[in-house]
């Protein structure tokens, strides 16, 4: 009985989230109401990642190693480009990633940084955009690919 109500459940959660995201995470629009990551502008993105993105992804780098990530600005992810206002993800400033489904070979070369991304950073940030985070079953999603590259260019839809 009890696994039938916790199907029961998980499927109705699985047939609602969808209509959860984008959340409104912005400032308010002309509507009164908080504006989604696809409503804000191009200076209203800007303000929020400096405010709310940053420094989520900043605690999580600076907490794995603190030596290396002492100062952690908008290069850490965007490149040089953020100096000059190219913000485009993903991007060929980090390292590529394999393209493997479970992403075998990063966790065969870099499980603990494979581990802290997937496990801390992709939620974080996920939330903090207000996206969906990426589902392995939809191929969907905010994930590594969303800042990475694949083998051959951007994948899942990025």
């Amino acid at each position: 009985m009890k696994a039938s109500v916790l199907l029961v459940t998980a499927l109705i959660l699985a047939v609602m989230c969808p209509a959860c995201y984008p959340k409104r995470i912005g400032p308010p629009g002309a509507n009164g109401k908080r504006l989604t990551w696809p409503e804000m502008s191009f200076e209203q993105r800007k303000a929020h990642m400096g405010n709310e993105v940053l420094p989520r992804a900043a605690v999580i780098f600076k907490g794995w190693r603190p030596e290396r990530y002492a100062a952690v600005n908008c290069s850490l992810c965007h490149g040089q480009g953020a100096r000059i206002g190219i913000f485009a993800m993903p991007t060929s400033h980090l390292p590529r990633l394999s393209g493997d489904f479970l992403l075998g070979p990063e966790f065969q070369k870099h499980p603990q940084t494979t581990r802290l991304k997937l496990n801390r950073l992709v939620p974080e940030i996920s939330d903090a955009l207000g996206v969906k985070p990426f589902s392995i079953l939809s191929r969907r999603g905010f994930g590594c690919y969303s800042c990475h590259l694949g083998p051959d260019g951007p994948l899942f839809g990025n």
